[in-house]
């Protein structure tokens, strides 16, 4: 494995006896990410693992930075981390005030409107943040995703073991919507305005004759608005959250027109 000895340098950091060599490797490991050569989880024949020791030295990255003034893109920030400053030489477009921040990869073809990508997170090619949507620290967005205005993409740095929110391809994510707490959106998903799923939402299929309930992750393709049921509380029964499965994306036409249909039969708003 190409990154093993920076790995094991990485595992066996003692913060409270740091030496100039393992600030360099702290550095080098946040530098390989920034440049998209790592990446907080790996995508292996479909199945998503962590690797804890790069999620690990953005800890360790954080703990070794001071706060200070940073000039970039002609704005004067005061923190740990400064923003990209080679969007061009990316080939990514970003619309002031959208932030990239350093130790993120966006792949070329990715465009940041007003909004933000934090540390450790990685973004495909033909994806769009739109206005004030964030992408927290560590998620992995696919390609050609669209994360429609407002939208809030959860990070993950801490507990230990878990895993980051995962947006896979070609998925679309409606305004106002909220994935937090490692749920995985698998690809084609159409995801409507205003749903919130953490990992323990109910997400609920209804397209057959019994309902059929899911935590944590969205199936490919699906359709999904949100909803409410009821529940028994000791004041009284009261209507909480969870996401309805309302059907799938046709397969048989390309993905902006199975999309247009998706929104029509089902009248699902973004």
């Amino acid at each position: 494995m190409k990154y093993k000895n920076l790995q094991e340098k990485i595992e066996n950091i003692n913060l409270d006896d740091l030496s100039e060599d393992d600030i360099l490797h702290i550095e080098q490991t946040i530098k390989e990410l920034d440049n998209g050569n790592i990446r907080v989880v790996n995508n292996e024949n479909g199945e998503w693992s962590l690797n804890e020791w790069v999620r690990d030295a953005i800890l360790l990255f954080f703990s070794i930075r001071n706060l200070k003034e940073i000039s970039a893109n002609d704005l004067i920030y005061y923190d740990k981390l400064e923003p990209k400053k080679n969007y061009k030489d990316l080939g990514i477009r970003v619309v002031p005030p959208g932030v990239v921040r350093y130790g993120a990869f966006c792949e070329p073809g990715v465009v940041v409107m007003p909004g933000f990508v934090n540390i450790g997170a990685y973004v495909g090619s033909g994806t769009m943040v739109d206005t004030w949507a964030t992408v927290g620290s560590c998620a992995q967005i696919g390609r050609n995703v669209h994360l429609s205005g407002g939208v809030g993409i959860g990070g993950v740095l801490e507990p230990p073991g878990a895993m980051p929110v995962i947006i896979e391809d070609n998925a679309f994510i409606g305004s106002r919507s909220i994935i937090v707490e490692g749920v995985r959106v698998k690809k084609g998903a159409v995801i409507g305005a205003n749903v919130t799923i953490t990992a323990s939402t109910p997400i609920i299929d209804v397209t057959g004759r019994d309902p059929i309930e899911i935590k944590g992750e969205v199936p490919e393709n699906s359709v999904v608005i949100p909803g409410s049921r009821p529940k028994e509380f000791p004041s009284g029964v009261f209507n909480t959250p969870c996401a309805l499965i309302i059907g799938t994306r046709k397969e048989s036409t390309d993905e902006k027109t199975s999309l247009n249909d998706a929104l029509r039969t089902f009248g699902v708003e973004v």
